[in-house]
């Protein structure tokens, strides 16, 4: 049967010493314990403990301690921990640093503007720098790949040109589908009002050549492709496979970045002519089947509206938005820290951050050709 617990108080001129024995567990049955409060004078300038006959101890002697210590730094009394046992003493060091963090994070003010604006700062700054250098491993990547020394597997860049091209016509068609009668149907209200119902096609056409076919398809794959880069790349960190391509001297850029992003890179023109299409399609259907729009005549104004220009302006933009997708599901992939919940805010991560830079993309290039006359 466990020893009794018991508390011995000693008073040394300005020192208050506590000494504990017998068995300082759950399991031992609830003993008597001194107040050392009167104790806890003023001319006391040392609490300090003499652990030598403790013979167990586990939370319960933890609980006791913390609650001594506490009443005595609220006393202003320093605290000499020098005898007790190892563990305990690192338990209550780990115990007190999470007192003083909460402390402060309490202290500190969430929402101090200038504080926000300034760590918004620091961060963006940290990022630009981080995402400048991730560029420049890219075009080293490159410049291996064109020079013939990368090393990475050629079925993995064909299978990630599959996974990003026919595996996505699926939810691209669909999308795109949609997209081009939604064009139709609010062009066609105001359209109306001006008989000039002939000019949805004109409408539909430019609008899924120039602008929605290749972005659609672009937050399509950032959604779908780009975070599924963030998520493979970021559950390699974890599992610390990418520290063990490096160990046997396979550089993580030429092995695991170059397949993803060239296959997304090639792919994504492909799947926006293919939006543009669908989704000329899409407001064919509703131009002929609502609108009393005759098949022919229709084709004829969407040919006579669209030129080899307005295809160039939505490939262009592909190429780009394609690679953007792809930096950004692996740069976030790569940076993934060492936990399972790291994994999750790199794909989230992936995913905004690419859709954020189409949208820019996307507006700066509105800009720059309407500027040049394209």
């Amino acid at each position: 049967m466990a020893t009794e617990c018991t508390l011995l108080t000693n008073r040394d001129n300005d020192r208050l010493c506590l000494t504990f024995l017998g068995s300082w567990t759950i399991h031992t049955p609830l003993c008597s314990t001194p107040d050392i409060r009167p104790l806890c004078s003023p001319d006391v300038k040392t609490l300090c403990f003499n652990t030598d006959n403790l013979k167990q101890w586990d939370s319960r002697l933890l609980i006791e301690l913390s609650r001594i210590i506490d009443l005595a730094i609220s006393q202003s009394i320093a605290v000499d921990d020098q005898g007790l046992p190892p563990g305990v003493r690192n338990l209550l060091k780990l115990t007190r640093q999470t007192r003083d963090q909460q402390s402060t994070a309490k202290k500190t003010p969430r929402f101090a503007l200038l504080t926000d604006i300034g760590n918004q700062t620091l961060r963006f700054f940290k990022q630009s720098h981080e995402m400048l250098a991730f560029t420049g491993e890219i075009l080293l990547a490159y410049s291996r790949l064109f020079l013939g020394r990368a090393r990475f597997l050629k079925k993995d860049l064909f299978y990630f040109l599959y996974d990003c091209g026919p595996q996505s016509l699926p939810i691209v068609t669909l999308i795109s589908f949609l997209v081009g009668v939604i064009l139709a149907f609010v062009g066609a209200v105001q359209l109306k009002m001006f008989g000039a119902d002939i000019y949805i096609a004109d409408l539909v056409g430019l609008g899924m050549t120039r602008e929605m076919g290749a972005m659609m398809a672009a937050i399509i794959l950032a959604g779908r492709t780009g975070a599924a880069f963030a998520a493979q790349l970021g559950t390699m960190q974890v599992n610390e496979e990418i520290d063990a391509l490096r160990t046997m001297g396979i550089n993580p850029m030429d092995f695991l970045v170059i397949p993803r992003m060239t296959s997304l890179v090639l792919m994504m023109p492909l799947l926006a002519l293919w939006a543009d299409f669908i989704g000329i399609l899409g407001g064919f259907f509703i131009g002929c089947l609502t609108l009393d729009i005759s098949a022919t005549l229709y084709y004829e104004q969407t040919v006579k509206a669209i030129t080899l220009n307005h295809f160039s302006v939505g490939l262009i933009k592909a190429v780009v938005f394609g690679y953007l997708v792809a930096f950004c599901g692996c740069l976030k992939g790569m940076q993934c820290g060492r936990s399972a919940s790291s994994v999750g805010n790199a794909t989230t991560s992936a995913v905004v951050t690419a859709i954020v830079f189409i949208v820019i993309a996307d507006a700066s290039f509105t800009f720059l050709f309407n500027i040049i006359g394209v």
